[in-house]
């Protein structure tokens, strides 16, 4: 018999691959906000010559600086409270942190940060949107067990993690509940960002990607 917490994995990094997959080719500087402890940052750093990890937590920037490889630079901040550089970005990527800051504000500046050309990629988590979301919440309570158990079998047959859960997410702040939907984060983005696309994933996130006019 499997322990139902055996079953659990990291749906965060489950979708970095997203992600990466959105990145241009060979991008100079790229812009991880909400790095967490850092692993995407690592990730990152394999494909970009700088990239730049921001996090208004202190528990996980040390996390993240501990192994952050030397073209990464971490910084301890709020990423509203900062001026980042205009123009300056080939991708701005972000993992399950948008939902904790206003998006009229945050997109906008994550917009001008942009080069033109480059492309903003963001997986964070909606409201749920009962019942017009009601199947794929269905998908997800049962995908998450089967995909658990084909990752613990994974894990015991390899040496590769399979998406474990990360044991510096227990020091990570409380998540804060999402106040915007799929829905509505849709709309807010495109009436922001002429053009943005934002789409539902199947495990609790949503995926929101725009690619800034040359």
């Amino acid at each position: 018999m499997i322990a139902m917490g055996a079953l659990g994995w990291d749906h965060n990094a489950y979708y970095r691959r997203t992600l990466l997959r959105r990145l241009p080719p060979s991008p100079r500087r790229v812009l991880d906000v909400g790095c967490g402890a850092g692993g995407f940052a690592v990730e990152l750093a394999r494909r970009a010559q700088r990239v730049d990890a921001i996090d208004r937590s202190p528990e996980m920037i040390e996390t993240a600086r501990r192994i952050a490889p030397s073209n990464v630079t971490c910084t301890l901040a709020d990423v509203l409270d900062i001026e980042l550089p205009q123009r300056e970005y080939d991708a701005i990527v972000s993992v399950t942190a948008l939902h904790h800051m206003p998006l009229d504000r945050a997109l906008p500046a994550l917009a001008r940060a942009l080069r033109p050309g480059g492309v903003l990629a963001a997986v964070a988590l909606p409201r749920p949107d009962l019942p017009r979301e009601l199947p794929v919440e269905l998908t997800a309570a049962v995908g998450q067990r089967v995909f658990g158990a084909a990752f613990l079998g994974l894990r015991r047959i390899t040496d590769r993690p399979w998406y474990a859960p990360d044991p510096q997410s227990a020091a990570m702040p409380l998540v804060i509940d999402p106040e915007l939907t799929t829905r509505q984060v849709g709309a807010l983005a495109r009436e922001l960002l002429p053009g943005a696309q934002v789409r539902r994933l199947v495990f609790w996130r949503y995926l929101l990607v725009w690619h800034k006019p040359v």
